[in-house]
């Protein structure tokens, strides 16, 4: 670490009063040593770490930390401030900061001494000693390891876990309870390797046996398998998806984040054991397929838990919605709008016709479409219980398909059958069955419950709110269609492909997703796609119009937002939303609702789910339906640029870096998703 601190990159007298404040000056630092080429990209690149999840930790220190293109060599400025400044931490303010700066190749030696580092502030009399030093130079010999307080018992819990990995252990009569954990963060340079420190301390505090194994950015080295068949327990703690986490199926586990192992490990140490008393076991899960790998992990508000288990279920869908719709469009693109009625290309093909491959299209496509329901109750009941929630789940939603649910009976079942593989893993189970719960046992009481509950209980009754729901849509005329369009153009633009935006979408596809949808569904679909590239194109626009409203990465982002919202790929508009939420954010809405209000009352119908302007020969009335587009970004551009040139200063102005813009745009929307 010769070279990554010196006495230039440190600061005992920090004066700034925020963590953007603060990061600015420690970057300004690096910056004035050639370490940081772009301060401002760098400090964006800060900024959305720390929306990720804040940097503060538990006795008064805050590491903000990234990999970033803008940094030549891995790099760490400190700073002491004598008031504090707040990073995020339960306790209160931060009193001592560290800025670490890593390229985005760095290798793995440099990854290993800044994990060292981030150990070391586990260390009490480390930490001390940086709070009592009076000279720069001092304090940069001090992190770097030439005047490390206590080396010995930082040195401690490293040999235990290292004896423990060797099976080094005591005789079994009288052993210690062991644990095996994982840590792991976004960026696995600091947090990844404090709470791996802080559970190895708590063990040797409790009399447990702690083996660590950490996923950091400088790899892995893999528990050995004969330590995690001894192990007794558990301990996920990450904020990324476990590497191999099928590794420790069948075993009392806790799943939780990586600051939660940093700020009360004892706890966690204390409930796994809890479980293992209890014989709470894991089945065996995916290694780290899933997106959503902590849904509804404990600590979260239901809320969250429900939101978070409900997109596991619309993002397994949405690539079938894709593929399906769009062979199904271009079945009719091809055959004709009476494709739907050819017979099957089993008993008819002829390769020299096109309304034969129309029809082979149109078949697949539907075939595609029929999986929709099964897969989103399959995954939401995976997002709930993990690899077991999946039989139950499927066979709902095939059940609520069979009994003409629809897209609400998937919805239910979903829900239902993780709940039930959920309350089947908590019962205590005899050592001689576990092997057999998640393969046997699991999947056919699951699958037995939900199918009674979806067939007798509540099948028929979300049928027939499902019946009337839609012959309310193929009612809609006039001035209510409009008004459901306007609906459906704020919702897909209020948080930009987040939960409210994919309700909104998850509506409409489901309208289309038959052989033959109505004009109703086509219509609401239009208008969802119409409205969803508003934003983006917007954005475009403005930054082409108003250039000098915007800063140069702002610049660079609205060249691509215009390929991205001709695409129908709203996500565009987000790195505008989170650096200006209070302007872009409402101004995107109001043009949503004035297309999708536009394109109800013009008419235009859609049978693709996606495609964005590429998919417009097969939009009905496909002239008035770019009207509609045209006229959505035409008035948030136009808000956009009003708002930004009233009331706005110019980006890149002092005190508006786009680091304060993008955190404070990180924490709207996550508001707003609240």
């Amino acid at each position: 670490m010769s070279h990554m601190i010196t006495a230039d990159l440190v600061d005992l007298d920090l004066s700034a009063d925020t963590k953007d404040a603060a990061a600015r000056a420690l970057a300004e630092r690096m910056a004035a040593q050639g370490r940081v080429t772009d301060l401002e990209g760098f400090l964006a690149d800060v900024a959305a770490r720390e929306a990720q999840m804040p940097t503060g930790l538990e006795g008064g220190i805050g590491i903000p930390h990234c990999r970033s293109e803008h940094v030549t060599e891995p790099t760490l400025a400190f700073g002491r401030s004598s008031a504090g400044i707040d990073f995020g931490a339960a306790d209160g303010p931060a009193d001592l900061v560290f800025l670490i700066a890593a390229p985005a190749g760095a290798d793995d030696a440099h990854l290993t001494i800044l994990s060292s580092l981030a150990r070391q502030l586990m260390n009490t009399e480390f930490t001390d000693a940086l709070r009592s030093v009076d000279d720069a130079a001092a304090a940069a010999a001090l992190i770097r390891g030439d005047d490390t307080p206590s080396e010995d018992s930082v040195a401690a819990p490293a040999a235990a876990s290292a004896g423990a990995a060797t099976g080094t252990t005591a005789p079994e009569e009288d052993r210690p309870f062991r644990i095996v954990a994982v840590t792991s963060c976004p960026t696995g340079i600091a947090h990844t390797y404090m709470a791996a420190e802080s559970l190895e301390n708590a063990g040797r505090d409790a009399g447990v046996e702690v083996v660590v194994e950490t996923q950091g950015s400088a790899g892995f080295t893999r528990l050995d398998p004969a330590v995690i068949a001894a192990a007794d327990a558990v301990i996920l703690a990450h904020d990324v998806p476990v590497r191999e986490k099928d590794r420790f199926a069948g075993k009392p586990t806790v799943d939780t984040g990586v600051k939660a192992a940093i700020n009360r490990p004892a706890d966690l140490i204390t409930e796994v054991r809890g479980k293992a008393e209890r014989g709470e076991v894991t089945a065996a899960a995916a290694s780290g397929a899933t997106p959503v790998e902590r849904a509804g992990g404990s600590g979260e508000g239901y809320g969250t838990k429900l939101r978070t288990w409900l997109m596991s279920g619309v993002s397994y869908m949405v690539p079938f919605v894709a593929a399906g719709g769009l062979l199904i469009a271009l079945g009719f693109a091809i055959g004709g709008y009476e494709i739907n009625e050819a017979p099957s290309v089993m008993e008819h093909f002829v390769w020299t016709q096109a309304d034969s491959w129309g029809a082979l299209l149109f078949q697949i496509g539907g075939v595609a479409f029929g999986f929709l329901v099964p897969v989103l109750a399959g995954y939401i009941a995976y997002g709930m219980a993990d690899r077991p929630g999946l039989v139950p789940g499927f066979v709902g939603g095939a059940i609520a398909l069979t009994v003409n649910a629809g897209f609400l009976g998937g919805l239910a079942a979903g829900l239902i059958a993780g709940g039930v593989v959920m309350a089947i893993q908590k019962v205590r189970i005899p050592a001689g069955m576990r092997g057999i719960m998640p393969v046997v046992v699991i999947p056919l009481i699951s699958a037995a419950v939900v199918g009674f509950l979806m067939f007798v209980v509540i099948g028929k009754p979300i049928a027939e709110a499902q019946k009337a729901m839609t012959d309310w849509l193929n009612g809609l005329t006039g001035t209510n269609a409009v008004l459901l369009g306007a609906l459906l153009g704020l919702m897909m633009c209020f948080d930009l492909g987040g939960p409210v935006n994919k309700v909104a979408y998850t509506f409409a596809t489901a309208g289309i997703a038959v052989a033959s949808p109505s004009d109703s569904a086509m219509k609401i679909m239009a208008a969802v796609m119409a409205a969803g590239m508003v934003p983006p194109l917007a954005m475009a626009l403005a930054t082409t119009v108003r250039g000098k409203l915007f800063n140069r990465a702002e610049r660079e982002n609205g060249k691509a937002a215009w390929v991205l919202g001709a695409s129908f790929i709203s996500e565009g508009a987000i790195p505008f939303a989170a650096a200006d939420p209070l302007r872009v954010i409402p101004a995107s809405m109001v043009g949503g609702a004035v297309t999708g209000s536009l394109s109800m009352a013009f008419d235009a119908t859609l049978r693709a789910p996606h495609g964005g302007i590429f998919v417009v020969p097969l939009i009905g009335n496909p002239f008035l339906y770019l009207v509609a587009i045209a006229a959505g970004v035409c008035v948030t551009t136009a808000l956009v640029i009003v708002l930004k040139g009233l009331s706005k200063p110019v980006p890149g102005a002092a005190g508006t870096g786009p680091g304060e813009g993008a955190a404070a745009g990180a924490r709207s929307k996550e508001a707003v998703a609240a």
